[in-house]
C-alpha cells in the first residue's frame, strides 16, 4: 500500500473544494481502514458547501454514505478480516455522555457527523470505528450499499421509528428527490395507503407514481390541499413528511394533517417557518417532530431487504462520477441535471 492516496478536500476559508494527495489515515484502537469503493453526495454536503452548515474543521474530506473493503485493522478490533465488505455508518458517538453511559447511544449528547466532524468518504480510503460497520451480503452491489448510509436509512428511521407508520395510515411526502423517494417506496412497504407523493416537477411526480405513490400532486397547484383531503377521504394525512425543509414545504406538509396526525421534519435548511396559531395547533391535536440519521442496526436491516429482494433499488442510483470530477457531481445535484435521487463518487 502506497503512503499517500486521493481525497477531495474542502477549505472553509476559501469555500474550495480541491483533489489532492494526503496521508492514508492509520486505525488507532477500535477502528478499521476502508478502501472506500462507492461514496455518495447529499444535500447536506451541499449545505456544508454553501455555508448553511458552518463548518467545523478548517479543512476536511466530505463524504458520508460509503461502503468499500476492509484494508487493515487497528489495534483491539475483532469478528472483522481484511476483504470483508462493508457500510461505514455516517457518525460516531462519543462514548462518555450520560446517554452513552446509560447505554443509549442512538441519543449521544455529543455525536459527531462523518464529513463534518471528521473525513469522510470521498477519498480512496476512509477510517471507520468497527463498531459502526455493517457487514454487506454478497449479492447486494456495493453501489447500492454506499446509500444505504444515509440517502436509504434516514428515511426508514423517519417513517419507521419517528413517524411510527402504521398499516394503512395515510402518508404524505413533500419533495420526492434523494430522501423522498426512499420514503416513498419504505412508507408502501411498511402498509402505509394512500401514499401522496408532492413535488414541483413532473418528472418526479411520475417517477414517484412507478415507486410506490399512490397520487402525485404538483405542489402549486392552489387546490392542492382540498385534493388530498379527497384522496384521504375528507380525513387528510395521518403522517406528513417534509423531505425539503423549507418553508412552503414545511407550511403545506403541516396543513394537511390530519386530527392527531404527525408533521415528520427530514429536510433540513435555515428557514423559519410557522406552527401557525396555538389555538389551531393544539385543538388539531398535532405533533411536529424532527427526525435525523438512524440507528446503525438498521443499515442491516436494509441490507436484509434489498438481499431478498424486498427493497427495489434499482433506480436510486442516477450517475457515478470518478473521484477527480467531484466536483461535476456536486453541481449536478446542485442544479439538479436530470432530477437525480443519488450521485455516487467512485474513488
Amino acid at each position: 500500500m502506497n503512503d499517500s492516496m486521493r481525497a477531495q478536500r474542502f477549505y472553509a476559508d476559501t469555500g474550495t473544494v480541491v483533489i489532492e494527495d494526503v496521508a492514508i489515515p492509520i486505525a488507532g484502537p477500535g477502528e478499521v481502514l476502508v478502501k472506500v469503493a462507492f461514496c455518495g453526495i447529499c444535500h447536506s454536503d451541499l449545505s456544508l458547501l454553501d455555508g448553511t452548515f458552518p463548518a467545523e474543521l478548517p479543512v476536511i474530506t466530505q463524504g458520508h454514505e460509503a461502503s468499500g473493503t476492509i484494508a487493515a485493522l487497528g489495534p483491539d478490533v475483532s469478528g472483522w478480516a481484511v476483504g470483508d465488505r462493508v457500510v461505514v455508518a455516517a457518525g460516531r458517538t462519543c462514548g462518555t455522555c450520560a446517554k452513552c453511559a446509560r447505554g443509549d447511544a442512538a441519543n449521544c449528547l455529543s455525536p459527531s457527523i462523518m464529513a463534518f466532524g471528521y473525513d469522510g468518504g470521498w477519498a480512496e480510503y476512509t477510517v471507520a470505528q468497527a463498531i459502526g460497520l455493517t457487514r454487506i451480503p454478497d449479492n447486494v452491489s456495493l453501489e447500492h450499499a454506499a446509500i444505504l448510509a444515509d440517502a436509504v436509512s434516514t428515511p426508514f428511521g423517519a417513517v419507521v421509528r419517528t413517524a411510527n407508520v402504521r398499516v394503512g395510515e395515510s402518508v404524505g411526502v413533500w419533495g420526492v428527490g434523494g430522501v423522498g423517494t426512499h420514503i416513498v417506496q419504505l412508507a408502501r412497504l411498511v402498509g402505509a395507503a394512500p401514499i401522496i407523493a408532492v413535488d414541483i416537477k413532473p418528472a418526479v411526480l411520475d417517477r414517484a407514481l412507478d415507486l410506490g405513490a399512490d397520487y402525485a400532486f404538483d405542489a402549486r397547484d392552489p387546490e392542492l390541499i382540498s385534493k388530498i383531503a379527497a384522496a384521504t377521504d375528507g380525513e387528510n394525512l395521518n403522517v406528513s413528511f417534509d423531505a425539503v425543509g423549507v418553508t412552503t414545504t414545511f407550511e403545506q406538509a403541516l396543513a394537511a394533517v390530519a386530527v392527531g396526525g404527525k408533521l415528520v421534519g427530514v429536510g433540513m435548511s435555515a428557514d423559519t417557518p410557522s406552527l401557525g396559531s396555538t389555538s389551531d395547533f393544539n385543538f388539531g391535536h398535532r405533533q411536529v417532530l424532527g427526525h435525523l440519521g438512524y440507528h446503525n442496526e438498521d443499515i442491516g436491516t436494509l441490507a436484509t431487504l434489498v438481499s431478498r429482494g424486498r427493497l427495489d433499488l434499482s433506480r436510486s442510483i442516477s450517475q457515478i462520477v470518478p473521484l477527480d470530477d467531484v466536483q461535476r457531481g456536486i453541481d449536478m445535484l446542485k442544479e439538479p441535471e436530470g432530477n437525480p435521487i443519488r450521485i455516487l463518487v467512485k474513488p
